[in-house]
């Protein structure tokens, strides 16, 4: 059987909602936990709907918030499939928010979540390949292809091989950590 590849649009899902007083927290801005559970939710539409299987969320790379979003504006999040393995797709995600009384949109956040294709016994299951079209979408490719090394080699350096001895000289002149071993 020949592999299956799909365009990124036929996946693409936006959501939209009006962001009210009860999503606030106590400085009266939009909750960060209520943004990355609603960011969840649209990584989940995006990669089932490219997968056509449940996903299951594996991880989360890197949510910056950069901008507040306050009680009354109209928050979009887009999200794109931008990479695919075997059986897992990074989805990216844009965080807009517009002030409906004057139109403009800022951009609050970006994140990355990678998502796993389950099949309706929980094992991994395959995934269509992706179609690159733009220059963009040859870079969002490889972009995650460099965060999944990075992330790699993060891990063999600070997991079981970590020597505490190459890193003290690092620490040992801060002025906010003490060492007490």
């Amino acid at each position: 059987m020949a592999p299956i590849f799909k365009y990124k649009r036929n996946s693409e899902v936006t959501i939209t909602e009006l962001m009210s007083p009860h999503h606030s927290n106590f400085s009266g801005k939009i909750h960060g936990g209520y943004i990355l559970e609603r960011m969840d939710g649209v990584a989940f539409a995006c990669a089932s709907k490219h997968s056509e299987h449940y996903c299951v969320t594996a991880s989360v790379n890197t949510v910056n918030f950069i901008q507040p979003i306050e009680v009354g504006e109209l928050v979009s999040m887009k999200a794109m499939i931008n990479h695919v393995g075997k059986s897992s797709m990074v989805v990216g995600i844009r965080v807009e928010a517009e002030n409906i009384k004057t139109g403009v949109v800022k951009h609050c956040n970006s994140s990355y979540f990678t998502m796993v294709a389950k099949d309706d016994q929980g094992n991994n299951v395959s995934v269509p390949g992706l179609i690159l079209e733009t220059e963009d979408d040859v870079r969002r490719f490889v972009r995650s292809i460099e965060r999944k090394r990075e992330q790699s080699e993060r891990n063999i350096k600070y997991g079981v091989e970590f020597s505490i001895e190459d890193h003290l000289s690092m620490i040992e002149n801060l002025g906010n950590v003490q060492i007490s071993l």
